[in-house]
């Protein structure tokens, strides 16, 4: 029989490596085509990978925990008719006795989209083997009623390391299955420490090692520069409500608004959309804006993009900002999502505060911020008023531009932002 090696997969644009986070099969399990064998966390999103082959397993090429490289040998399959192996005949005797649907507890992890492809039901091996508790003789498969459901073993550790009780962490995202994320906020808000000297150790892996290293690389390469002003967004909320009444069936968000002010502005200063390209010393300016929107969500910081926003009318807009927002609130954007952004708007104020001086998103070349918007007192027509105010804030790479160009950029998007129904025109 032939020995067929599956490769780690280009798993989203730019991508180089993912970190084994559990592997759904073992040596000598039997899988078939578009099984999933692997659930990878890679820059980007938690993956769940299926095995283009059937056949044996012969070899896993990485241990759980481990990086490995986009390209590399992920899983060896031995090929042949399944139905010819020893382990088929046991695997068919006891699907007879036990009936279908006899699947692993906690085969899966609900991170990813809800159109998945339904998978295979886990091969014989791994049910007759159910994964023991640690402490326990007690197979986890006798209690899955009331145990904790921890599937991958690299959150185990880091939760038992941290002296949490698996029991008492709450979960989220509505599946009950404790995650990297739920630990991680069970640790930072734990007063259990993991030393004498009071300090608890977490390690620096997956989402938060990617945003470590991401915005690391942006500080050390981007020479950036913020330029910031104080806008009256009275005009602005006013503009919103309207066009929330006049775009049928369709929520138009404060958010989706700035989005097409934004869109418009670039139009006038294309130098802000555009990358550097350092070996070969060129800049690269884009023909249309994938618009990065910066998100806050349980596995942390993630920019998902709207492609070619530069085209779309302020309801069409409004909808892809919204399908972003639900994909990524409930976990469930994928890696495709996460890639191709130009430009990136960042809405700091729904955390409060007044402004940022933000870090750019490498490579990208720019980052528009605004923060919260309150009552403030402000000169309208020579009289003092209270009026709606927001301070808006630009972080660009002085090496597309100068001075003028961002000042220039963020002068228009303020002037729109205190008359968008000028700016917005036969959009309304």
């Amino acid at each position: 029989m032939s020995m067929q090696v599956f490769l780690l997969p280009d798993l989203g644009e730019g991508l180089t490596e993912a970190e084994i986070v559990e592997w759904k099969v073992k040596p000598g399990d039997i899988v078939t085509i578009d099984q999933v064998v692997v659930e990878v966390e890679t820059a980007k999103a938690s993956v769940e990978v299926p095995c283009p082959f059937e056949g044996v397993v012969g070899e896993l090429h990485a241990a759980e925990g481990t990086s490995l490289a986009v390209g590399a040998p992920l899983i060896s399959i031995t090929g042949g008719a399944i139905s010819d192996t020893p382990a088929a005949h046991e695997r068919y005797r006891e699907e007879e006795r036990a009936g279908s649907g006899n699947v692993l507890i906690g085969y899966g992890t609900g991170h990813g989209p809800t159109g998945r492809r339904k998978r295979s039901a886990a091969p014989p091996q791994q049910r007759a083997a159910a994964p023991q508790v640690s402490g326990s003789s007690t197979p986890a498969t006798s209690f899955r009623s009331h145990a904790p459901k921890v599937l991958s073993p690299i959150v185990r550790s880091m939760a038992l390391q941290g002296g949490l009780d698996l029991a008492s962490i709450e979960t989220a995202g509505g599946h009950g299955v404790i995650t990297r994320a739920d630990v991680e906020r069970a640790l930072a808000g734990s007063t259990v420490t993991s030393s004498p000297e009071g300090v608890t150790r977490i390690p620096i892996t997956g989402i938060r090692k990617t945003i470590a290293d991401k915005l690391s690389r942006s500080r050390s390469e981007i020479p950036e520069a913020t330029v910031w002003v104080d806008v009256d967004a009275t005009a602005l909320l006013q503009a919103r409500r309207d066009l929330d009444a006049s775009i049928d069936g369709v929520k138009v968000t404060l958010l989706a608004v700035l989005a097409k002010l934004t869109m418009i502005a670039l139009a006038k200063f294309p130098e802000l959309n555009s990358t550097v390209d350092t070996a070969a010393g060129e800049i690269l300016r884009y023909e249309n804006v994938g618009l990065g929107i910066a998100a806050q969500t349980d596995r942390g910081l993630m920019v998902p993009v709207v492609p070619q926003a530069d085209k779309a009318d302020l309801k069409e807009l409004s909808e892809r900002l919204a399908e972003l927002t639900e994909l990524a609130r409930t976990g469930s954007l994928p890696a495709a999502r996460l890639s191709g952004g130009t430009f990136t708007l960042n809405n700091y104020g729904v955390f409060g505060v007044d402004g940022s001086a933000a870090i750019i998103n490498h490579p990208e070349a720019a980052i528009l911020g605004i923060g919260r918007i309150i009552d403030r007192p402000w000169v309208v027509d020579g009289q003092l008023a209270v009026r709606k105010v927001a301070q808006l804030s630009l972080a660009f790479d002085h090496r597309v531009c100068d001075g003028g160009v961002a000042g220039g950029f963020l002068r228009t998007v303020a002037d729109f932002v205190e008359n968008p129904v000028v700016a917005l025109g036969s959009v309304r």
